[in-house]
């Protein structure tokens, strides 16, 4: 069954009602519908079935249009980043091979493949011929780019089945109905946005998008909150704990808000408990997943519970998770009808070789039977809620003029969970401020490093691999 689906019986049932709000921009599920059957029908045209189509617009009601347009025609929808550095941006799309790419306009300057380019605006001014492209359960819906531990991007190629799985057990776990109203902050690219997009439209729900400016303002946050009348919103913790400290929601109550959902990386547990206490009816849970799985696990977070010296757990299995325990290693593998089809790579699948995925995470089960979290096994960050793969920026560091050698580790950070710093030899007569200018240019603003170190060489163990542990204590002195 194609993730439109039931959308469009949503569409028979309520035409009329909001379906999505962008600052003063309001449209029905029958106006959405409109727009999405433009798109739909253009790409059928074009043959487009099967095929990768990115996205190259802000997260909104265009971006919405398209993702919803592309999955009618039975084609892949692959958001970019349009905030990433034109190197990246332009790797993923060499990677990705799409058919298309859909924005607004003429093609950006930093694009090369501009010959794939297709105006939005050309496209909502051609007539249609709607009809839904009938795809199995297996076909491909979404491909999501993530940072790569071999240093780039790769895509995370995920099913209709999958996406379908994790929307029906959000709807039902949350108890998603035609009268909520979610705010969605999360951009199109990161795998929380499958909720806003595809849970709440089939719920018939109403998506109000967040004004971007809102993030760095808390208290208007709250205020906007508040006048929206949200009741579910899902996002990353650190967003969460800027609300909670500068939110002002002593003064801005929030009656209205049923549900937080979070997830992404972890909750530093005493701003939890300080908006637990600003938000005493308002339900919050801890969503647990990598891309690769989305959610596969979730907690109800329990007041009584919650502790400034401990972190909450990540709780019990979701989606119809089957979860184990690498006894050796403590890894958590998940076995999930969720679980992504494999990598995308040079415009092609690479299917999954296995079952049960390896997330690369530590955990444990406590005295409740409850999966707590202990940290990656590999070097992998999340920063903001985005997983970052050191290697990647290593990778970038490297190829700088003035750089002989580099090492990125992570750092704790109250508001975004880790941030990456970086060690770094220099070649001689280079300047460390001239030689690292470049990266400004290269790396997503979340994987800068926020911390420079230069060294004469860098530490390594007897086995000539560099010690990182060693890079990790010098970022860790008092």
């Amino acid at each position: 069954m194609n993730i439109v689906s039931h959308f469009l019986q949503q569409c028979a049932k309520s035409p009329e009602k909001w379906a999505f709000v962008e600052a003063e921009q309001y449209i029905s599920y029958q106006q959405f519908q409109a727009r999405v059957a433009k798109i739909a029908t253009y790409l059928q045209q074009q043959s487009a079935q099967g095929c990768c189509i990115a996205i190259a617009l802000e997260r909104g009601i265009n971006a919405a249009s398209c993702i919803y347009g592309i999955l009618s025609a039975g084609a892949i929808y692959l958001p970019l980043d349009i905030k990433n550095p034109a190197p990246r941006l332009n790797f993923i799309i060499n990677d990705a091979q799409p058919k298309y790419i859909i924005g607004l306009g003429t093609a950006p300057h930093w694009l090369k493949a501009n010959e794939k380019w297709l105006d939005l605006t050309d496209i909502l001014h051609t007539t249609a011929d709607f009809h839904l492209s009938d795809v199995s359960a297996s076909a491909l819906a979404a491909i999501l780019y993530t940072s790569g531990s071999t240093g780039t991007p790769k895509g995370v190629a995920l099913s209709h089945s999958a996406l379908l799985n994790f929307c029906h057990w959000a709807q039902q776990t949350f108890h998603i109905d035609a009268t909520a109203r979610l705010a969605s902050l999360t951009p199109f690219h990161f795998d929380l946005s499958i909720f806003d997009l595809f849970t709440s439209l089939a719920a018939g729900a109403s998506v109000y998008f967040i004004p971007a400016p809102l993030t760095l303002a808390p208290s208007r946050l709250s205020t906007w909150l508040s006048d929206q009348q949200i009741t579910v919103w899902y996002t990353v913790p650190s967003i969460l704990s800027f609300l909670a400290l500068k939110g002002s929601l002593h003064d801005t109550p929030l009656p209205k808000l049923k549900q937080l959902l979070f997830a992404g990386e972890v909750f530093p547990s005493a701003q939890l408990i300080t908006l637990t206490n600003l938000l005493p009816q308002t339900e919050l849970y801890n969503l647990y997943g990598p891309t690769e799985t989305n959610v596969c696990c979730y907690w109800r977070i329990e007041r009584a519970q919650l502790t400034t010296t401990q972190n909450i757990p990540i709780g019990k299995p979701a989606c119809q998770a089957n979860l184990s325990i690498n006894p050796e290693t403590q890894e958590l593998l998940v076995n999930s009808p969720s679980n992504f089809s494999g990598y995308w790579q040079a415009g092609k699948l690479h299917a999954l070789q296995t079952s049960d995925y390896p997330t690369g995470d530590k955990v444990s089960r406590n005295a409740q039977g409850e999966y707590c979290y202990h940290g990656r096994l590999d070097r992998m960050l999340k920063c903001s809620g985005y997983r970052v793969e050191p290697a990647e920026i290593e990778h970038n560091i490297n190829q700088l003029t003035g750089i002989a050698a580099c090492a990125v580790v992570g750092i704790k950070d109250k508001t975004s969970g880790q941030r990456p710093v970086a060690a770094v030899v220099l070649k001689p007569g280079a300047d460390l401020a001239t030689s690292i200018k470049p990266l400004r240019q290269q790396l997503a603003a979340y994987m800068q490093p926020c911390q420079f170190i230069t060294l004469a060489n860098l530490p390594v163990l007897s086995n000539g691999k560099t010690d990182y542990q060693a890079i990790q204590s010098l970022f860790n002195k008092p």
